[in-house]
């Protein structure tokens, strides 16, 4: 008997973890479509004030709302998208097949000029750039240009899935929760629902959030490049205020990419009276946009979308990023308040879980 019923363990044991495997695949391969819900239920927490205010305030039915929020959504992509038109073609000419060698001799005057300026400083620095050899990458442009083409089609399939999920999930709010609800045991239906309706208000207020601390950014990235007259200030500003939903990698690759496009705005003039100071003026300009980002704007909305101290923003995104790389800095604050929403609902009494959500 004993033997039977160790016997039955061990298969059901092993039934479970087949069963999560085959499940764990299953997401795998299906990735993709997760992602476009992910995103696609981001867009819907964002919508959401804008649907309520139409329905609410202007009194329009629920699928107009809808509509003409996406309509709204679908003009800004629109809008954004020919933002960068000026500099995709400025930077294609550089990068086109036929344009390789003149881009190679651009960037090698500038590197000649600013070897010569550093070297009135008594710095060495071409034989370092040489030996990294920033030339050799050159040769792979053309297939890069190839793979963008072809990375293109998966794009366009990928922005109609998500419109299209994001339209029914701003048409039906109650989709993605009644979809929860089904797989939660009996009993706790209600406390999950009540848990779901916060999570869903926290996060709405969380991404927007997100969006007026990008909007402030863009604001004064674009003050400090028309300053100096970098060129196609407006989509390069866009550009490095986006990267900052990567926090703490997003600004410094925002701030490589302003170097770069900074300067090559200013190719064909002289290294040490134009390049290099218009470069450092903008650089100081982003150092001052990140100061006030990380010690104003920053803390304050997200404090107050979260409704949790900025030191425990910090240290999440930092536990985020050493579990799951830039990913898990991205996501950890929403997940955090997530799961501070279900921990108050169903471990109340806890005194850690009382003091963490004590303001929610």
């Amino acid at each position: 008997m004993n033997a039977k019923i160790i016997s039955n363990g061990i298969l059901r044991t092993l039934a479970v973890v087949l069963g999560v495997s085959l499940l764990c695949y299953f997401l795998y391969k299906i990735q993709a479509v997760l992602v476009y819900i992910a995103i696609a239920a981001v867009i819907s927490l964002i919508a959401r004030p804008i649907i309520m205010f139409l329905r609410r305030k202007l009194k329009f039915p629920n699928t107009l709302a809808v509509i003409t929020t996406m309509f709204v959504f679908v003009g800004l992509l629109i809008g954004l998208a020919g933002l960068f038109v000026p500099l995709v073609t400025e930077q294609g000419k550089n990068l086109s097949l036929l344009q390789t060698e003149e881009l190679r001799e651009d960037v090698q005057k500038i590197v000649n000029e600013a070897n010569v300026y550093f070297e009135s400083k008594n710095i060495d620095i071409l034989s370092e750039l040489q030996s990294a050899d920033i030339f050799s990458g050159l040769k792979s442009i053309p297939e890069v240009l190839n793979s963008f083409v072809g990375a293109l089609g998966s794009f366009s399939v990928g922005l109609f899935s998500v419109l299209f999920i994001s339209f029914f999930f701003m048409k039906d709010s109650r989709i993605f929760k009644n979809s929860i609800l089904t797989v939660i045991p009996s009993g706790t239906e209600k406390r999950f629902s009540q848990s779901i309706e916060k999570i869903n208000d926290l996060l709405s207020r969380y991404f927007i959030g997100i969006v007026i601390q990008i909007t402030i950014l863009f604001v004064l990235y674009t003050i400090t490049l028309l300053i100096f007259g970098i060129s196609n200030a407006v989509v390069i500003a866009f550009l490095c205020a986006l990267l900052n939903i990567i926090p703490y990698v997003g600004p410094l690759i925002g701030a490589f990419l302003m170097i770069v496009l900074s300067m090559t705005s200013n190719l064909g003039n002289d290294f040490q009276s134009v390049i290099l100071p218009t470069t450092i003026y903008v650089m100081i300009g982003y150092a001052i946009a990140q100061l006030v980002d990380n010690f104003a704007s920053q803390p304050i909305i997200f404090s107050k979308t979260t409704k949790s101290h900025p030191l425990e923003i910090f240290l999440i995104i930092i536990i985020g990023g050493l579990l799951m790389g830039p990913l898990g800095m991205i996501i950890a604050v929403p997940s955090y308040t997530a799961l501070k929403v279900i921990f108050k609902e169903f471990l109340s009494d806890n005194k850690i879980v009382k003091s963490l959500t004590k303001d929610i």
